[in-house]
């Protein structure tokens, strides 16, 4: 039984898994828009926005909790660009939009998500 077991697992194994959204995190976090398949993205959102949320706070433990999800340059532009953005915003700071497209090779649904 798989009860209060939540997020996809990509046929992957647990480290896999991890490697494969820190990636993803890093690469919207460098572009501030990246376009990939709807799961990915479903799975992407509340994992990049929980950054953001360390981002908006002060303080050492902060800033080192963004680093353990994200280098260096990508942390520090989460602290001081991406975060004030929405200082006032309690959340919600992705969206994520569909596309009518699907993958060419296997027919998966396409998103594009990014920063509100």
């Amino acid at each position: 039984m798989r009860h209060l077991k939540k997020g996809k697992k990509f046929g992957r194994k647990t480290g896999q898994r991890k490697a494969f959204m820190k990636h993803l995190a890093t690469n919207l976090v460098r572009h501030e828009k990246i376009t990939t398949t709807e799961t990915r993205a479903k799975e992407l959102r509340p994992f990049v926005e929980r950054l953001v949320t360390h981002g908006k706070k002060s303080g050492v433990s902060s800033v080192r909790l963004l680093l353990t999800f994200l280098p260096k340059k990508e942390a520090l532009k989460m602290r001081e660009v991406i975060a004030p953005r929405y200082a006032s915003r309690m959340g919600g700071y992705t969206r994520i939009i569909k596309h009518a497209a699907k993958r060419k090779g296997d027919a998966a649904g396409t998103a594009t998500i990014e920063f509100v």
